[in-house]
């Protein structure tokens, strides 16, 4: 997954680290955590709806039920070099996720009535693609975000380019649909300097969705 071997490069190269974590990502998905708890002491988890935040909790708690991610931990192992550390692993991600918050982004304080500490980083994986209507929203949450990191903070972006649309069971979701180009000028007008820019393009053939490519996307908040 390019993701995957993007983030363990990323991160262990030493460019991205501290003590906050703010993950901002569609659905419950979680495997992006596991290069992060490497460079995080604690990881703070924000979901819009209550069932996301249920299926988290239970994975988190390792409840019966949960969602086993134990495919993810070994493709991180694997690209870390550290096959026999799989289990450790695994509880070194779920006890770093200290809280998982539910969040309104049309709020001023989008976790209201928690108040967050400033964050070294905020992860965003798909939550953009599927919550923007239009251009204006997308720049507009991005200032949302910039408000919860530090001065120097970091924003990592994962999204689908040039897609409109992807299928779950019978239903057709809507995506906002933006290429690379118009991400590296938001970031910009929003006072980031990006860092690293890499877009995989799509290989797989399938009806259930349009996307043309993968973007991974890191920059920094200007001090």
């Amino acid at each position: 997954m390019l993701e995957i071997s993007i983030f363990c490069h990323f991160f262990s190269a030493g460019h991205i680290k501290g003590d906050i974590l703010i993950d901002l990502s569609t659905g419950s998905v979680a495997h992006h955590l596991y290069s992060a708890c490497e460079f995080f002491k604690n990881i703070i988890v924000l979901k819009v709806s209550d069932r996301c935040i249920m299926e988290l909790k239970r994975w988190v708690d390792t409840r019966t039920g949960a969602f086993d991610w134990s495919h993810a931990a070994k493709l991180h192992v694997d690209t870390e070099g550290n096959s026999d550390e799989l289990q450790e692993k695994n509880e070194k991600v779920k006890s770093a996720i200290q809280h998982v918050v539910k969040c309104d982004l049309e709020k001023e304080n989008m976790t209201d009535p928690i108040v967050l500490p400033p964050a070294d980083c905020i992860i965003s994986a798909g939550l953009l693609d599927v919550v923007c209507k239009e251009q204006e929203d997308y720049i507009r949450y991005l200032r949302k975000f910039s408000g919860l990191l530090k001065p120097g903070g970091h924003l990592v972006l994962i999204g689908l380019v040039n897609a409109t649309f992807f299928t779950i069971k019978k239903d057709r979701v809507h995506i906002f649909k933006y290429d690379e180009k118009f991400v590296r000028k938001a970031l910009e007008g929003e006072g980031f300097v990006i860092d690293c820019c890499k877009v995989k393009e799509r290989t797989a053939v399938s009806d259930l969705t349009d996307y043309k490519g993968l973007v991974f996307i890191a920059a920094h908040k200007e001090q």
